[in-house]
């Protein structure tokens, strides 16, 4: 089994665009069958060496833009967290399925909602970033702002080799998602440079948003696979097509 590390072209006209920086990948191996009800329809879990996997990526996000316009105003630079793991498609289209995503800004979370019924939440989430140690804090917001649900905090030590493998191309290497929109299956499809990834060590790990993404003590055994873009890299663009029915 390949995985292409470059993203094919894209099919339509692009969307929405963002640059990403600051990753951590953090996975473990789980029961296909624990991922297969939790799938949008017509969507199967995409396996590595016989286990399906689940990721909490926490990660930078900047530049936000409706193309052709402009990055939205007092957007900014924000962080987000997602746990997500993977599907594919009869066509062969192998994706994301996000379970949750937090974010810290209400725009781009009701954007998202709205053009892709991507499963976002508000949240409350910092960063400390001291060279090789990257640290994530999360706590989602309830409707009266309050920062009281859900949370995590993450921790990862990065190295400096830089790591390019089949698994580390099936984790990260995904040219689009799936999802459930307004009653359908959708492909979404992305494209960006091949990330630039190296190996880290969890350092710390306190988190509530893996079990409420529905693997209830996941997060408490050791992570199989821990992954970040290297310290003080500038991150990339990435644009995303609408969306299709399958």
């Amino acid at each position: 089994m390949t995985f292409e590390r470059d993203a094919p072209p894209l099919a339509r006209r692009a969307a929405i665009a963002q640059r990403w920086s600051d990753a951590v990948f953090v996975h473990w191996r789980v029961e296909p069958d624990a991922v297969a009800p939790l799938l949008p329809r017509g969507v199967e879990p995409d396996v590595f060496d016989g286990s399906a996997w689940v990721g909490l990526v926490p990660f930078v996000l900047s530049e936000f833009r409706f193309l052709p316009l402009p990055p939205v105003p007092f957007v900014g630079t924000f962080r987000e967290i997602n746990v997500r793991t993977y599907g594919v498609d009869a066509a062969g289209r192998r994706g994301v399925v996000f379970r949750t995503l937090e974010a810290e800004h209400v725009a781009p979370v009701l954007a998202a909602r709205a053009i892709f019924g991507l499963p976002y939440r508000w949240a409350r989430i910092g960063m400390r970033d001291t060279g090789p140690l990257i640290e994530y804090r999360s706590r989602r917001r309830r409707a009266d702002g309050r920062a009281t649900g859900p949370g995590t905090r993450i921790a990862v030590e990065r190295d400096t080799e830089p790591v390019d493998t089949a698994l580390s191309r099936f984790l990260t290497a995904r040219w689009g998602f799936h999802e459930t929109h307004l009653g359908q299956t959708i492909w979404a499809a992305n494209e960006h440079a091949p990330w630039p990834l190296v190996d880290a060590r969890l350092r710390a790990l306190d988190d509530d948003l893996v079990s409420d993404a529905g693997f209830p003590g996941l997060a408490a055994r050791t992570p199989d696979s821990v992954l970040a873009t290297p310290a003080q890299h500038p991150g990339f663009h990435t644009r995303f097509s609408r969306a299709v029915r399958i």
